[in-house]
This record gives structure tokens, sequence and C-alpha cells, in this order.
């Protein structure tokens, strides 16, 4: 792999330099980026406040049946496939996805709204259903207008409290369903999730990409060099990074205004391997006899700490493959000298929990789609 230069081919914007790239932030997607931190601490205020507190007393007495999250489109409906990909196997009742309110629900069930629009129809209705149905119903979303109305003040509340334009809004609501989730819990407290050391996690993954770290240390900056000019795919092996490759491909339409594929690592593996067995009729290639060459595809295997040596051993020997963990920190100034990966090496601590290592991830592939869309101008 050849080192980073700091700018790209035809980019008038230098990576290595903040000024530049403040100056060409003009919708302030990288600020925004970084408020992931302070969109979960917020959430975490709220809870301390009280704000689940009614649904945290009934579980001791009425266990939930299931827990709906409702959700229509965007980071919200993003943050209900995470939900269920990360604790889906590990709550005490079952998490049920939906674009609607189910005709099932019932006083034992917990209806989460979660969307950025207080009147979209499909929420207003199923918050309004769970309601009259004597569910327990928590808004995940701007309280006011017709959801307000819907409702009249029967519900828990988790709205934002931090200004962040939709798109990035994943933090929040994933801040808000985990809080959820271990509101309803009453068994082993251990296993609830610290929602303040995770934000702490953010904060410090929004400190590694900022503007003013170098291109080698940045691994935000890392992937978007990866990315512009290239044909890209985001990978992931599980339902939690396959999840996540999709909310990146998103965020790389929306925020960096580039089409990145999201797939399967079999399938990616797969292509890469049918054209390693014809890469000997490319030592030949002429583009002056036989015409340009074909782009190379580049493979960005998201990867969770449990499945890293697996996810390595299946895409062993093949070229232009990145794994792209949490953990993954990249080579300083006074790191030692040897062998590493292009875009880190795993540091030896880390965010351990599921959720953390999906949240770490989602804010490092928002801010280097932020670089990507500066880079592009």
């Amino acid at each position: 792999m050849t080192g980073h230069s700091g700018s790209l081919p035809g980019s008038t914007v230098d990576l290595d330099d903040t000024d530049s790239l403040l100056a060409a932030d003009h919708d302030g997607a990288l600020r925004a980026a970084s408020m992931a931190g302070a969109q979960v601490r917020a959430t975490a205020a709220a809870v301390d406040e009280g704000a689940l507190d009614v649904v945290r007393s009934d579980s001791k007495d009425y266990p939930p049946r299931a827990v709906i999250w409702v959700s229509t489109r965007g980071v919200a409906a993003s943050a209900g496939n995470l939900l269920a990909a990360a604790r889906g196997d590990s709550v005490a009742a079952p998490l049920v996805l939906a674009a609607e309110a189910p005709a099932w629900i019932g006083p034992l069930d917990v209806v989460v709204i979660a969307g950025d629009d207080p009147g979209d129809p499909a929420l207003v209705a199923a918050a309004a259903a769970g309601v009259r149905r004597g569910a327990r119903v928590v808004v995940v979303a701007p309280y006011e207008g017709p959801l307000r109305d819907a409702t009249a003040g029967r519900v828990a509340v988790l709205e934002p409290r931090i200004g962040v334009p939709p798109e990035f809004g994943l933090p929040r609501y994933l801040a808000a369903g985990l809080a959820v989730l271990d509101a309803l819990e009453t068994g082993d407290t251990a296993a609830q999730i610290d929602l303040g050391a995770l934000a702490d996690e953010l904060d410090a993954e929004a400190l590694r990409n900022s503007a003013g770290r170098e291109v080698f240390t940045n691994p935000a900056k890392i992937l978007a060099d990866r990315i512009v000019g290239r044909d890209v795919a985001l990978v992931g092996d599980c339902a939690a990074t396959l999840t996540l490759a999709r909310h990146g491909s998103a965020v790389m339409l929306r925020i960096g205004r580039t089409v990145v594929a999201a797939a399967g690592l079999a399938d990616a593996v797969s292509v890469l391997r049918d054209r390693a067995a014809k890469g000997a009729a490319d030592l030949f290639h002429d583009e002056q006899i036989d015409g340009p060459a074909g782009d190379r595809l580049r493979i960005l295997a998201l990867t969770l700490a449990a499945e890293r040596t697996v996810v390595a051993a299946r895409t062993s020997g093949l070229h232009d493959v990145d794994l792209v963990g949490a953990g993954d920190v990249p080579m300083g100034p006074g790191a030692p000298e040897g062998p590493a990966e292009p875009v880190g090496v795993p540091e030896s601590t880390g965010p351990a929990r599921i959720e953390q290592q999906l949240a770490v991830l989602a804010v490092r592939l928002e801010m280097a789609a932020a670089y990507v869309r500066i880079l592009r101008g």
C-alpha cells in the first residue's frame, strides 16, 4: 500500500490543512458528526432526570410482552436495526421492528416511536394506537405538533436536546433505545450499558477524527482517502456489521455525495477471488492497445473485535481489503516500527461492548463522509 500524501488527485483541499478543511466545510458536517457524544450525554441526562421512571417502575410488576420499535425511515430505522442486531438475542422481551403500529399491540407491550418528524402520519398513528390500547409508549422524536396532540402527555419522552441535522442523529436514537431496553431489565444490572461511558468513547473518536489531526493519525481521513475516486464497498460479516455497512452506504450518499456499495463479506470475497483468478491477464495489459484498465474495487470490511480473526482469515491473500474495527488506531509518531494494517492496528484497549463498537464505527463513517464531501468539492 502506498502512503498518504494528505491530498487527493483532483482535489483543491489538503487533508492536512486544518484551516482549508474547516473553511470548505460549508454545511458544518464535521461539527455535526463530532456532536455524537453530546447527543448521547444529553439522552443520559434525560434518563437521570426521570424520563423513563414510569416505564422502569411498571416493568417490575408487568414485564413487557414485546418492545416495538416504530420508525419509517432514515437513521431512526438504522438505529432500530442496530439495536436488534446487538441486543436482540439478550433482551428479556422480543424486539420487533415496524414501520407502523402492529394490530396486536396491547397493555403489556412497550412502543418506541422513533423519528425526526412529529407530523409523520405513521408515527402519530402508532403513538395514538399505543396510548389507546394501554401500551407503554416512549417518544424518541420532537414532542410537538400532531405527535403531542395525539398522545396528550400520556407517554415517556426522550426528545432531542442537541440540534444536529437528521442524518447525524443515529447516536441519539441508539442511546435512547439502549436506555429503554435497560429500563425494562429487572435482573442483572451488569448487562446494562453506561451511557456516560459511551459518550466518552464517542468524544474520543471525534477527537481522533478532528480536522486538526494529520491523515496518518486520523481514522476518518484515512477512510476518506480510501474512498474518493475509487469503486468501494462497505461489507459486514454478521447482522450488526452488515447493518452498519448499510448505514455507512447511506451516509456516504447523503453526507458525502458519493455512491458506496454495501454488501455481505461473502459477496465481496467472491468478487475479489474471481478478479484474482484473472489477475495474470492484467500483467500484460497495455492501455494503448487494450484500452483503459477497469477500476479496482476496494473493500472496507467492518469488523467487531470478536470476529476480526475470522474475517482476517477469510480475506487473507486478497488485495484491496482493509479491516475496519472500532479499536483500530493508525500508527502515529513514536509508534514501534513494523507492519501495520492500512486503516490502523488493533488497539489493546478499546470499546468492548458490541453497542459501543458499532457506535464508534458509525461516528467514524459519518466523519469520513464529511471529509469525502469536502474533497469532492
